[in-house]
């Protein structure tokens, strides 16, 4: 007979519990330890649901890549013009409720780290292909990929900037990368 899990909620609240920790403390302060206390679990529960620290980053950034592109795909549904992909577009930059404050710290983590992690490199590169191929269903791949590049670093700007741009400001931006 199979032993069943103790508590079978364990290994999803490792990796949620991982995501918080690289929020408030950055990759490099990232521990099995702080992350079994966070969790609530024993620390032997980290190296049995995970080969190592490595694996858990790449399934936990995994897990936010996925949550985000759900979260990115939700501002298009019933969008079946370019130029309402336009507005949402706009709408995803302009709204908060992508680019929160623990969102922004967990993407800054990503970007920074995947240079010296191919399989968070791989992680990155999937999550970009998500994204562009979204945007397919109404734009070349050419167009598609710039888009996902504006949508990118406006994000980051709308975040960063003094004087974040006005609505109307980003759906021209949009509307010319778009051609129209």
């Amino acid at each position: 007979m199979a032993r069943r899990p103790n508590d079978p909620q364990r290994r999803e609240r490792i990796l949620e519990a991982t995501l918080d920790m690289i929020a408030e403390h950055g990759i490099q302060a990232v521990t099995h330890r702080k992350i079994a206390g966070c969790a609530d679990v024993p620390l032997g529960s980290m190296t049995y649901y995970f080969s190592g620290i490595d694996a858990l980053l790449e399934e936990a950034f995994n897990r936010f890549t996925q949550q985000m592109s759900a979260q990115y795909q939700a501002f298009f549904d019933g969008v079946d013009s370019p130029a309402q992909a336009c507005e949402a577009i706009t709408g995803l930059i302009h709204s908060a409720q992508v680019t929160t404050a623990r969102n922004m710290e967990l993407m800054y983590q990503l970007y920074a780290f995947m240079s010296r992690q191919a399989t968070l490199k791989s992680v990155m590169q999937n999550w970009m292909r998500t994204s562009q191929t979204t945007l397919e269903h109404w734009f070349d791949p050419v167009t598609a990929r710039a888009l996902d590049a504006f949508i990118e670093g406006m994000t980051l700007h709308f975040v960063v900037d003094r004087e974040p741009l006005q609505r109307e400001e980003i759906r021209t931006m949009v509307e010319r990368i778009a051609g129209l």
